[in-house]
């Protein structure tokens, strides 16, 4: 498969010989627990929980989790690597991955010392998986106007509201969960651990969506939740601002999901280029075909730099959040772009399950829409460009 590890030169970008080796170990493991399953989970809608135990094993759930907490310690660069050798094998995989890394990663960051050793060493071994929920019937893009609120009850909160497309929160040991403790608008959120099991907690329902069907989506019920003090992420009021930091650094996981999918696409177009025959020569050859080819690999080239240029700011200590969304808003639609040519490439073959490409085509829409949409990352990027001009 055509691999940015193969290939660096081609984007420009020096990998360190362990980024190299942690993203080999990611595509021998994919090969091996990944590939000869992913058709039978995205026709029978199948979250294989198994899996992340295995991938716990083998030190890839927890790369990201301090090495004091169990984990590996992994930059944001290496990360991005993994996302994107997990999700040329199947999108849905890298999606579990990237939310609970994404909600590990919070709790690192303001989580307090009893929270981190209470979830970061059960998150690093799959004792547990990570979810995260924010987004409401009511509220999508607009997070800031969401309804669930959460009261003080004596020593603790009560919490109650709905909560939807809640990725891994069927299979998840706890979710990080965004409500209301004070008034209106963003300063009136806070974030909370919510550990699965709790009276209240109910899965509504099961999300059947068109792509990622071994990516578990749900929604949530939050009837009278009553949660200690310390299942308090954070500091009152502070909810929305950490969601955004937590969404900001997911943003590069969706990146890196993205370019997975195009180099997936990329190397199952250059397959059957070669090896279909028309009228005594391979498509390949005319440049109908070639030029799609071309342009795919130009896709990729610039969606991956952009990706690790904002992995490579964050891991710096610098600001990403623009560059994170710019990678986000060009990978997500280049993907979206170039499965569909991936599946004109293939002909009526690419309209079939014989071929994995209907499958990148399904799984790429999301990238478009989950953790900002592209008009949302738009606006971000257009407003670090012109201010706040309304």
């Amino acid at each position: 498969m055509h691999s940015v590890i193969e290939t660096p030169s081609h984007i420009g970008f020096q990998f360190s010989d362990e980024q190299v080796a942690v993203a080999h170990l990611v595509r021998e493991f994919a090969k091996h627990e990944i590939a000869p399953h992913v058709a039978r989970w995205d026709k029978e809608h199948i979250f294989p929980r198994e899996l992340y135990g295995k991938l716990a094993d083998a030190g890839i759930l927890g790369m990201t989790i301090p090495e004091e907490h169990g984990g590996g310690g992994s930059d944001t660069v290496t990360y991005a690597l993994v996302v994107e050798e997990l999700a040329k094998a199947d999108a849905g995989t890298a999606t579990t991955f990237s939310v609970h890394a994404m909600v590990a990663a919070a709790i690192n960051a303001m989580g307090t010392p009893e929270q981190r050793r209470r979830y970061l060493p059960k998150l690093a071994s799959g004792e547990m998986l990570a979810a995260f929920a924010l987004t409401e019937p009511e509220s999508g893009s607009d997070a800031a106007s969401l309804r669930t609120h959460a009261e003080r009850n004596g020593d603790g909160y009560v919490i109650s509201g709905r909560k939807q497309w809640c990725t891994n929160a069927g299979y998840s040991g706890v979710v990080m969960v965004m409500a209301r403790t004070g008034g209106h608008g963003a300063n009136g959120i806070s974030s909370f651990l919510v550990e699965n099991g709790v009276p209240g907690l109910v899965v509504e329902r099961v999300t059947e969506k068109m792509g990622i069907h071994s990516s578990n989506t749900v929604d949530l019920a939050f009837d009278n939740v009553a949660v200690p003090a310390d299942a308090l992420l954070g500091v009152e009021g502070r909810g929305f601002r950490q969601a955004l930091q937590t969404l900001n650094a997911g943003r590069i996981g969706i990146a890196a999901q993205a370019c997975g999918i195009l180099a997936a696409c990329l190397h199952e177009s250059i397959a059957f280029a070669r090896e279909r025959h028309t009228f005594g020569k391979p498509i390949g050859a005319y440049q109908g075909i070639s030029f799609k080819i071309a342009r795919m690999q130009v896709d990729l080239d610039a969606a991956r730099l952009l990706m690790y240029r904002a992995a490579w700011l964050k891991d710096q200590g610098r600001d990403f959040a623009v560059a994170a969304s710019e990678a986000k808003l060009f990978a997500s639609e280049a993907a979206r772009r170039q499965s569909a040519e991936a599946v004109q490439i293939h002909g009526g073959y690419g309209y079939t399950t014989e071929f994995p490409v209907e499958r990148y085509y399904r799984d790429a829409k999301i990238t478009e829409i989950y953790e900002g949409t592209s008009e949302i990352h738009q606006i971000i990027v257009a407003r670090s460009l012109l201010g706040k001009l309304d």
